[in-house]
């Protein structure tokens, strides 16, 4: 049953909510719209109306736990043989912030066996205090113990905010940790600030394929959660020396009652693409016309010694595998030079690497958006400007 209402004296019938409502929901009948059943009271015609006809009447909603019994961000620890991942170290960058706003502690939670020389490092990057559970059962991460250790502490010290990277190993982690604890998630966040007015995460995602730009909030439940793409926080300045508590928990975890077992890793045979360690990144989209046409990004990337990367619109066309898709469906990415060739910049794209430090957009077409979020435009055909930069960048680097 939907809450969207129809002021019919105001309706003017001029069918301007009909063709914004995403979900066919809205039906003109003569000069009056109706309210079909498959309305899920999105909102999204709200602002089409110029009369304000349209009033959507959410109930007010029902706390299911005591909010003020929530405190501190937390920040959940992914990290290899080199130490604290990236994307650990972007989120708790990220969460410094958010606890500075909220005038709470900022903690990690580092699950494993033998990693309690990570403590040093995350509170060199910002953690107030570290949660540390340490088991020869969390030596390689398996789902069924990290949700077992992690949901024991979530629910003793009840975190306010948990963020986790939207990797392979944290999206598994987070669903089934926010499914475990009975809260809700957002994913693959690109913007994480505190509401103005209260103590809500105001949780920034693209929806509708990268079409809209959504604000999720968590109302009613806690811990809020979320994941975040690897490269889309800032990474935060390194200070050694920098002290604080660790708090070690004993889970007492027995083997005997998980399914699975990780017998050994077998690493995938072929080259791989770095996208989101590139720091030069050159990308074809649907102006290339061809697939072999990629020969011409290929060289420039090359000459550059950086990476090749793609528009969706070109990897669903087949002209090149999909580990080089920059984009929302794709690899986020953060170099310190974004080279786009022929993408139009659509949101999806945008979204996976508006963030980097400088970008160059070339595109015949000059009301291409690329060029709002482009550090230098270049109006003109690719396969003239393109070799030339090849020439130029060759030239000066004695290639």
């Amino acid at each position: 049953m939907h809450n969207l209402r129809l002021n019919e004296e105001a309706c003017t019938g001029c069918g301007a909510c009909v063709e914004t409502c995403p979900f066919g929901a809205l039906i003109l009948e003569g000069d009056i719209v109706r309210v079909g059943e498959n309305c899920n009271d999105c909102g999204a015609c709200l602002s089409s109306c110029p009369t304000e006809a349209l009033i959507l009447e959410r109930p007010e909603p029902t706390v299911s736990v005591d909010l003020s019994a929530y405190k501190d961000v937390w920040v959940v620890v992914e990290y290899g043989r080199a130490g604290i991942s990236h994307v650990a170290l972007e989120l708790l960058g990220k969460g410094r912030q958010l606890a500075d706003t909220l005038k709470c502690r900022l903690c990690a939670l580092i699950l494993g066996d033998g990693v309690s020389r990570l403590s040093e490092e995350a509170f060199a990057h910002g953690a107030d205090v570290v949660y540390l559970v340490e088991s020869p059962v969390l030596r390689k991460y398996r789902t069924d113990p990290y949700v077992e250790a992690a949901s024991v502490l979530v629910r003793k010290y009840k975190p306010e905010i948990v963020l986790l990277g939207a990797t392979t190993t944290g999206r598994d982690f987070a669903g089934a940790l926010a499914t475990e604890i009975g809260t809700g998630l957002t994913a693959d966040c690109t913007g994480l600030e505190i509401e103005p007015e209260g103590r809500n995460l105001v949780q920034t995602r693209p929806a509708f394929g990268g079409n809209i730009m959504a604000q999720i909030l968590c109302r009613r439940h806690r811990p809020q959660m979320a994941t975040v793409r690897p490269k889309v926080m800032e990474l935060p300045e390194r200070v050694d020396g920098k002290k604080g508590e660790v708090i070690t928990e004993p889970v007492d975890l027995d083997e005997e009652k998980f399914l699975t077992r990780v017998l050994e890793f077998v690493k995938e045979e072929g080259s791989t693409v770095n996208l989101a360690d590139a720091n030069v990144i050159v990308s074809g989209g649907r102006g290339l016309a061809d697939p072999k046409h990629f020969a011409v990004i290929e060289e420039l990337a090359k000459t550059l010694g950086g990476a090749v990367g793609a528009s969706r619109a070109a990897v669903d066309a087949g002209w090149i595998p999909y580990p080089h898709q920059v984009g929302q469906t794709g690899k986020t990415v953060r170099p310190k030079l974004y080279i786009a060739c022929g993408i139009s910049g659509a949101i999806q794209h945008l979204a996976g690497m508006q963030t980097s430090d400088i970008i160059v957009a070339i595109n015949k077409d000059p009301d291409a958006p690329i060029f709002k979020v482009a550090t230098y435009g270049i109006v003109g055909d690719l396969f003239k400007i393109v070799p030339l930069l090849t020439e130029k960048f060759a030239k000066r680097l004695g290639k």
